[in-house]
């Protein structure tokens, strides 16, 4: 019998976390994180590199944000789908990194003395950035289908669908999700005016994608100025809610930056006021640090 996909299933505890208690404390940026420490994380396999490179320096830059006082770690699976592997000669490897990636964010976790909770990254299977390269229908069902039951076989507590540009493969994505038996969180990323990178608007997105029963819905990879547009959108789903801005994306040039530049007491700031907005979940993306991650939670002890 097909499960209802409008009852989010269980989640290891994650979904009754969510429920109850002070708002949650997500990691901030991997991959942009590897690169300030001299890991060499080049297309097509960006994050992933790090893997196969450096795999130490992952499970300590995952270590640094339990240390910051981060709730749940985001395992490097952002790059691990056969897809972009294939681009390497290493499409066969898909499932066996997973299970790493996954294995290292449990591993940092384990000594935090408290739950700590991780996430499989499943993001979109082309250039983030670019919604017009978005693959065919039956190719996000099969992919994300793929990638999604290595996240569960590698004992993920939810899914993370991040840096969506468009509604069509965020729906893919979080169905696959769900029919892997996972709970998942679904996360855009927007331009201004609330609108994902495909011009289409936030909200229309986010009520397509409710009846498959998402545990929380987010915004992630946008710089902070582009946040508040998005959290009455956001606030009126009736469902937890979180954000993950940006502070510096791969590839940001100087005309058209896609950032904002923030310290981390300004950061945590700025975080207190999307947690007083109704924020339930506040992370950070790409140019984060754990001192940006660290600010926040000093603030949310305060």
């Amino acid at each position: 019998m097909a499960r209802d996909l409008r009852t989010p299933p269980a989640a290891g505890g994650f979904e009754e976390r969510l429920r109850a208690g002070p708002p949650i404390l997500l990691d901030g940026a991997l991959g942009t994180e590897l690169e300030r420490r001299g890991c060499a994380c080049a297309l097509p396999l960006w994050s992933a590199e790090a893997l196969l490179s450096a795999p130490a320096l992952v499970e300590a830059i995952h270590a640094e944000y339990v240390a910051a006082g981060c709730e749940v770690l985001t395992a490097n699976t952002f790059r691990t789908q056969r897809r972009t592997l294939a681009k390497a000669a290493l499409g066969e490897r898909a499932e066996e990194l997973s299970r790493l990636a996954v294995a290292l964010a449990r591993r940092a976790g384990s000594g935090a003395g408290r739950r700590v909770f991780v996430a499989g990254s499943a993001a979109p299977l082309e250039d983030c950035w670019h919604p017009e390269r978005v693959p065919p229908e039956a190719e996000l069902a099969r992919e994300h289908a793929e990638h999604a039951a290595g996240l569960a076989a590698a004992g993920v507590d939810l899914v993370l669908v991040e840096t969506m540009g468009t509604k069509r493969e965020a729906r893919a994505a979080l169905a696959a999700a769900r029919a892997a038996g996972l709970a998942a969180c679904v996360s855009f990323t927007c331009g201004p005016g609330a609108r994902l990178l495909s011009g289409e608007p936030l909200a229309r997105a986010l009520d397509e994608l409710a009846p498959l029963g998402p545990c929380a819905v987010l915004v992630n990879c946008l710089p902070p100025r582009d946040v508040d547009a998005c959290l009455p959108v956001l606030r009126s789903m009736g469902l937890p809610f979180g954000v993950k801005p940006n502070l510096g994306a791969p590839g940001d040039g100087p005309g058209a930056p896609r950032h904002d530049a923030c310290a981390p007491d300004a950061y945590g700031a700025l975080a207190v006021g999307w947690i007083t907005a109704g924020a339930r979940l506040v992370g950070g993306c790409c140019g984060t640090t754990p001192a940006h991650l660290r600010a926040v939670a000093e603030r949310l002890r305060a």
